[in-house]
């Protein structure tokens, strides 16, 4: 038997049958009580029953037996003096429907089976929701400015086997790497590298920069004499921005490195053991792989970290490292290394050249040589193509308005309104993940909290195989659709399984922050989805850099709102070319999964043999207009709403995204604010993309009203922080040390100290935000 709500039954009347009644319980309507007083006599009720009820339902009932005797229409005026009937009221309020103002068919509320009858052919399955496509604002004309994007020719036909390298060296990168041709960038800076020069490397992201450094690394430290000890500690330091990118820069080090035992490599990162990682100190680590702040949590902690023998210094994403605040840090490390060391080799790399990385170099390189692989018509290289051997003037601050951009790379834009943003991003990832084979995809959001609330809001509702929602299987029961998460509140062995898991498989959807967007070399990734808008040209080029990689194809789409449009003319300004796709194209995916199909009555009838008394009235198969596209949409938003609505835990999880998503839209920098601000946003259509129905009431006058109790209270100012501080506390989290356990642990023994004892004090000098008694909230 088809499944509730695909279908009607109708049990014809033998000629002594009693009244006719619908198949299946019957419901109080909305607004009506449930008891027998208060529902109309029956038909084939006596005189008594109707006199119980009273003056205007009898009129009403009456009117109603009257038409259906005579089978003739009331007229309009009667039925406009019974529409101040509550159930009708509420059936009217609760079943109307419509799209783009054009009113639908109204449906009978809350019936599974329905009897159907030849007079009684308007009765329809409804289902609770709002419409998606009402009151939005108009999309405009997408306007885009062709520009000739920066392209940069990756591979080039010389051979590792050419270099001046140790042969096991270049055994180990065609065996083990399956390299043989260098990339452009190989072939500039490790010549350069080799000849004992500073450094400033700037290339496109997947252009081989890792190995452009540790290759020149192995081969100087491999052939110095003596050979080297571990016990001599650190001769080459390399600094990443976050954990993920250090154990990959790991890895690769690892494998330049089997045939050269004696040379060990070692990674401190946050999340760790302290005790582990000063054991592996003690011992001795040659090359060294850090995260910024757990450098230098070692080296105000640990006696056995020096630097006397430093020989590299590397800062990989030099640009991310210094981001937000991450200065002091380096200038700590720094300060640590000219004190023991004063002579080392400086490199700094990365896809984009800030005025940041342009202040980095000035302190940091001396007399270096500036490698940049561009395209030969932008004149930015020699014929040879390799890296001019005098030093060169650092960038102007014009030369970092343009990016180079892969040239496999495909860039899409769409405008969706607020409401629909939720299940433009689900058809996509229907349409990608789900239709076609073999995608691999990644989508970045603002915050930790957006990552978490999407990861279980697709988890538990998007289905994963046809008809997974009609049969009543639970959604996430097949593995279709394999959704990760990664973000900086997780744990560092979630994280770091998350990471191994997605870069390993063939194919699923990792939501994840700009935690993902630096370095990471994650391979067959052929779709980049920015839910959120980056913060800047910049960002938006690192996130469109985890594919198209090394040659391979990828494409990206950036979803904005009508308001935000203005975007898309702000990355041209960078040289940044982008086609439209329309949101209709994505939603109609949704035409091809009949999960999202709305009830229908149909021309198709068919009975079954065994039970000749029923009879089948089966949806008939339409066209998939534009119409039929709205009805899925609201159906997929219905899904949504209907999980987030479910108790009231994950309404709250759901409004604490809402918030999140709008601290992280009130930080956009200031030339961005025209664009991108807080008075734009329709609250209430910004709510229905995270399932709520309504707006949080109190969401903005919370506020208002904080803002005037600190006007009351002028010692709140000296705790308040500007918009930069507040972005750079939130940021800092997915880069965090890890003394956040110190913490912790300093305040468990303040706790138990003895009365009169003079408590510890534990201070992050990172992140002002993690003082004694304040405790990070994570998702449930």
């Amino acid at each position: 038997m088809a499944a509730a709500g695909r279908l009607s039954v109708h049990v014809p009347e033998s000629p002594a049958a009693a009244p006719r009644t619908p198949v299946g319980p019957r419901r109080a309507p909305a607004g009506r009580l449930s008891s027998a007083a208060s529902e109309p006599a029956a038909p084939g009720a006596g005189p008594a029953a109707r006199r119980e009820l009273p003056p205007r339902l009898r009129q009403a009932e009456a009117t109603k037996r009257k038409h259906q005797a005579s089978s003739e229409a009331p007229p309009a005026k009667r039925r406009n003096e019974t529409s101040f009937l509550p159930a009708k009221k509420a059936a009217a309020k609760e079943t109307q429907r419509t799209f783009k103002g054009k009113a639908q068919k109204t449906f009978s509320p809350k019936k599974s089976l329905v009897g159907v009858t030849d007079g009684n052919r308007e009765q329809k399955l409804c289902i609770r929701t709002s419409s998606l496509f009402k009151n939005n604002p108009e999309i405009p004309e997408l306007h885009r400015p062709v520009v000739k994007q920066v392209q940069e020719k990756v591979f080039t036909s010389d051979a590792f086997h050419e270099l001046d390298l140790h042969p096991h060296l270049i055994s180990t990168i065609n065996t083990v790497l399956n390299m043989t041709s260098m990339t452009s960038v190989q072939k500039q800076s490790i010549p350069a590298l080799l000849e004992g020069r500073d450094a400033l490397v700037r290339s496109q992201t997947g252009s081989g920069k890792t190995l452009a450094y540790c290759i020149p690394v192995v081969q100087s430290l491999q052939a110095m004499k003596p050979k080297i000890q571990r016990s001599d500690g650190p001769y080459a330091l390399v600094l990443v921005p976050t954990r993920e990118l250090a154990l990959q820069s790991f890895d690769t080090v690892q494998k330049l490195l089997k045939p050269f035992t004696w040379i060990v490599p070692g990674v401190l990162m946050g999340g760790e053991k302290r005790k582990s990682e000063k054991a592996r100190l003690r011992k001795g680590i040659n090359i060294l792989i850090s995260t910024p702040g757990r450098l230098v949590d070692h080296i105000k902690s640990t006696k056995n970290i020096h630097f006397c023998r430093i020989r590299w210094l590397i800062l990989d994403e030099a640009d991310r490292i210094l981001d937000l605040g991450f200065e002091k840090d380096i200038t700590v490390i720094l300060n640590a290394l000219n004190a023991e060391c004063q002579k080392r080799q400086n490199v700094l790399l990365s896809a984009t050249l800030t005025e940041g990385v342009t202040w980095l170099a000035g302190i940091s390189l001396l007399s270096p040589v500036r490698i940049s692989v561009l395209d030969e018509h932008h004149g930015q290289s020699d014929l040879k193509g390799r890296a001019v051997p005098e030093a060169s003037p650092l960038p102007a601050c014009g030369e970092l308005d343009s990016f180079a951009i892969p040239e496999s790379l495909d860039q899409h834009v769409t405008l969706v309104p607020s409401k629909l943003r939720l299940v433009t991003l689900a058809a996509f990832i229907l349409q990608k993940c789900k239709f076609e084979k073999d995608q691999k995809m990644l989508v970045f959001f603002s915050s930790c909290e957006l990552v978490e609330f999407h990861y279980h809001l697709f988890l538990q509702t998007l289905p994963s195989c046809s008809g997974a929602l009609a049969s009543g299987r639970p959604p996430s029961a097949s593995t279709q659709l394999k959704f990760l998460r990664l973000h900086g509140n997780m744990a560092q062995e979630e994280r770091t399984a998350v990471f191994q898991e997605f870069s390993h498989c063939e194919t699923g959807i990792l939501l994840c922050t700009d935690v993902a967007a630096r370095g990471l070399d994650l391979p067959q990734v052929t779709w980049i989805v920015q839910y959120n808008a980056p913060s800047s040209p910049a960002e938006y080029i690192h996130r469109i850099g985890r594919t198209a990689r090394i040659g391979c194809h990828g494409s990206s789409l950036l979803i904005l709102a009508p308001s935000e449009a203005e975007y898309v003319n702000s990355l041209a300004s960078h040289k940044i070319n982008i086609s439209e796709i329309k949101m209709e194209d994505i939603l109609s995916v949704l035409t091809r999964d009949d999960c999202f199909k709305r009830s229908r009555w149909g021309s198709q009838i068919r009975t079954i043999p065994e039970y000749p008394q029923w009879t089948f009235i089966l949806n008939k198969s339409r066209a998939s207009g534009p119409q039929e596209i709205r009805e899925r949409a609201t159906v997929l938003q219905t899904v949504f709403e209907d999980y987030v609505h479910s108790n009231e835990r994950r309404v709250s999880w759901a409004k604490k995204a809402l918030q999140a998503f709008i601290r992280a839209y009130a930080t956009y920098p200031r030339e961005l604010k025209h664009i991108f601000h807080v008075r734009s946003l329709h609250l209430g259509h910004v709510a229905k993309s995270f399932g709520l129905r309504d707006a949080p009431q109190k969401l903005s006058v919370t506020a208002v009203k904080r803002r005037k109790a600190n006007l009351n209270r002028p010692d709140l100012h000296k705790k308040s922080h500007s918009t930069h501080h507040r972005l750079a506390e939130i940021l800092r989290s997915e880069y965090s040390s890890g003394m956040e356990a110190g913490i912790a642990k300093v305040e468990k023994q303040n706790k138990h100290a003895e009365p009169g004892s003079q408590p510890r004090i534990a201070v992050c000098s990172r992140c002002p935000a993690l003082a004694v008694g304040k405790t990070k909230k994570h998702f449930p």
